[in-house]
């Protein structure tokens, strides 16, 4: 094999086009061979970290050697963490990497089996997929949901579960069961229809039983019950969870990009809006301190308040304000309170709002006892994700240049002489602390309120800080 005449690629520059989501990441040597693969939740974090100074100079040997092998790398995009860790297992099975560690992917995933050559078939969890003629359920990456959706099949279904052989006497006759006869007033065969059921569960076809949930959590909600509404739920969670079927990734079907139109199309579906949102807007209205709050126009702020209307007829003719089709306050119960107080004092009374609470990403509507929780791989809770993380960002680059503002104005609170009011009178003319460092004396000193005296005194101070 010869070495490639290619031009190495700027690593660095292509670092900043990786995107902040979850995902894989594959490191090519110069024959363009896989040498490494790994999963991240955030990529572009992940992968700009293996090329920053500190980070090579702190590495072992075996991370060394691999990064100076390095002449490009490549990364695909996925819809969760639990695909990105199936993916990497996939892609270092058929690559092989010579830096990876042998990836053993059985113990982290579980398998549901059945045999249905027994007498009573049990619904078993299983690490490896054997060929012995039993029925075989996932992978599924979420155990803990895996595990509470089969005590679900247990007692809706009348099936049994984990355990071995025929039904003990304790099951037969278990009262735990929601169906309407025990084990112990059926038969083998009844038993298998059951069983027979339970499996077209496992296979998907759960939405009738999850839409019968749905409406029973919203009974309990109507009825100030919150605690069993809260309960199911979670019981919807983990069955949404474990019946979603798993992406298999195959060569040549890597992810694929995003596709917005998909994604707005179904946001407005999911929040039942009576139009697909055109225009959404984002409010991150987090502070770094009291201090940095941002400052409005108070007679405007008040004018605006008193009738929307008759502040946008007040602008010039040539101005078009078209109001959003959604607003997205990044926030629980609270946040979205305040911001439809504010909304009924501007007399948007229609106007589509919710907030997106970052813990467990749920989403708050007015009037909404319980949050709508959205699968964590669908297109509009990941549309939503990508809005309120560009406001995030947004608003935390916007406390950073007000905190370097404030930083830099505080230097004139050692000047001597230098009172608040001719803090402000310089601020004013010169607009930030550097532009007054490079003003000369004279520039200063035609302030208001500024002598010669105490120009030369300023210009005196912020060369020596």
């Amino acid at each position: 094999m010869t070495s490639s005449t290619k031009e190495k690629p700027d690593l660095q520059r292509k670092v900043h086009e990786v995107p902040h989501k979850p995902g894989v990441y594959l490191m090519r040597d110069r024959f363009n061979r896989v040498i490494y693969v790994g999963k991240a939740r955030d990529l572009r974090k992940r992968v700009s970290s293996y090329f920053l100074p500190s980070k090579i100079a702190q590495a072992d040997l075996k991370t060394r050697a691999m990064l100076d092998a390095v002449w490009d790398f490549e990364t695909h995009t996925v819809r969760s963490d639990a695909e990105s860790l199936l993916l990497e297992g996939k892609l270092i099975k058929e690559y092989r990497p010579r830096y990876n560690v042998s990836f053993r992917d059985d113990k982290r995933f579980l398998l549901v089996k059945i045999d249905m050559s027994e007498e009573w078939p049990r619904f078993r969890l299983a690490r490896f997929k054997k060929d012995d003629g039993a029925r075989y359920f996932g992978p599924y990456a979420h155990s803990g949901a895996l595990r509470q959706t089969l005590n679900f099949m247990r007692k809706k279904f009348g099936v049994l579960t984990f355990g071995r052989g025929s039904p003990t006497e304790r099951e037969l006759k278990s009262a735990t069961y929601q169906v309407p006869m025990r084990l112990s007033e059926i038969g083998a065969e009844q038993y298998r229809e059951r069983v027979v059921q339970a499996c077209g569960f496992l296979e998907g076809h759960s939405r009738e039983m999850i839409a019968v949930l749905e409406e029973e959590m919203r009974k309990a909600a109507e009825k100030m019950d919150f605690e069993k509404a809260a309960e199911l739920r979670n019981m919807i969670e983990d069955l949404r969870s474990t019946t979603k079927p798993m992406r298999r990734f195959t060569r040549g079907s890597l992810p694929s990009a995003i596709d917005p139109m998909a994604d707005v199309q179904a946001l407005a579906d999911a929040l039942q809006l009576p139009r697909v949102p055109r225009v959404m807007e984002c409010f991150d209205i987090s502070n770094i301190s009291t201090t940095q709050a941002r400052e409005t126009n108070p007679e405007a702020a008040e004018f605006s308040q008193e009738n929307p209307a008759e502040a946008i007829n007040h602008q010039p003719s040539t101005a078009f304000v078209r109001l959003p089709d959604l607003i997205i306050v990044d926030g629980g119960k609270g946040q979205l309170s305040a911001a439809c107080r504010e909304l009924q004092r501007l007399g948007l009374h229609d106007l589509p709002i919710i907030g997106l609470a970052k813990e467990h990403e749920e989403i708050f509507r007015p009037g909404r006892a319980l949050p709508l929780q959205l699968p964590v791989d669908s297109g509009a809770l990941r549309l939503l994700q990508r809005i309120r993380d560009e406001a995030h960002r947004f608003a935390n680059a916007y406390h950073q240049l007000l905190m370097k503002k404030r930083i830099g104005e505080s230097i004139l609170d050692d000047c001597p002489g230098v009172s608040q009011n001719r803090k402000n009178l310089l601020l004013r003319k010169f607009g930030s602390v550097n532009r007054l460092r490079k003003a000369t004396v004279e520039e200063i000193a035609a302030t208001e309120g500024i002598g010669r005296k105490l120009a030369e005194d300023v210009h005196r101070f912020l060369q020596r800080h």
